[in-house]
């Protein structure tokens, strides 16, 4: 009689060709307590050898998922795997299906990548360096600007951009020279415009004795 536990093996090598060679997929016989199929095996695991008792995991309960669960490879590398329950016609497990991905490398990567986009904190040099640059300044304003209304400059409305002048002109960057062409050219606006549009604003923006 067929192992029923084999009509998985098709699955377990496409898993494993796919996402080679960082995946591991390893089917486990209940019946048998031992290992089906391996794919991709670099465990050090091989068919024929005791399954459950080096994963610590099982089939009891009703789950058909276990996971997704950190695990170590016996070299010590960091594995993220996750256990699907294989059950015959009646609903009674007959076996497992491991797949165990190998994370050491992305996690490096990821190390790399946070190590490349966190900030460090300015010193003492630096912060009287950034202190005389307007544009800068002007770069950090619009910036925060973005970041509060979760956009970019492409997705910012009219109403947006009158509040960002009218913000930077209450930072006092247009009173610096060469400033409003540096605005002009970041909103891709005239200066004409610039100060068409902060005009207007200004008229529309309520008295202090006013509320809205």
């Amino acid at each position: 009689m067929t192992n029923p536990i084999h009509a998985h093996i098709p699955v377990a090598d496409a898993i494993a060709r796919l996402f080679f060679p960082h995946v591991e997929v390893v089917l486990h016989d209940l019946a048998t307590g031992k290992i089906a199929h391996i794919a991709n095996g670099y465990s050090k695991r091989r068919p024929g050898d005791a399954s459950l008792t080096d994963d610590g995991i099982g089939a009891d309960g009703d789950a058909d998922l276990i996971g997704p669960y950190a695990k170590r490879n016996w070299d010590g590398r960091r594995l993220k795997s996750i256990t699907a329950v294989l059950r015959d016609k009646g609903g009674k497990a007959i076996g497992l299906f491991c797949i165990n991905q190998d994370i050491e490398t992305f996690a490096a990567l990821g190390d790399q990548l946070k190590s490349l986009f966190s900030l460090p904190e300015p010193s003492p040099g630096t912060s009287a360096l950034m202190a005389g640059d307007w544009r800068e300044t002007i770069n950090a304003v619009v910036g925060d600007h973005l970041s509060e209304r979760n956009t970019s400059l492409a997705g910012l409305t009219s109403g947006d951009i009158d509040d960002l002048l009218l913000l930077l002109e209450a930072r006092g960057i247009f009173e610096i020279r060469k400033a409003v062409p540096y605005v002009a050219e970041i909103l891709r606006l005239s200066r004409a415009t610039i100060y068409n549009r902060l005009a207007a604003a200004r008229g529309r923006r309520p008295s202090s004795g006013e509320t809205r």
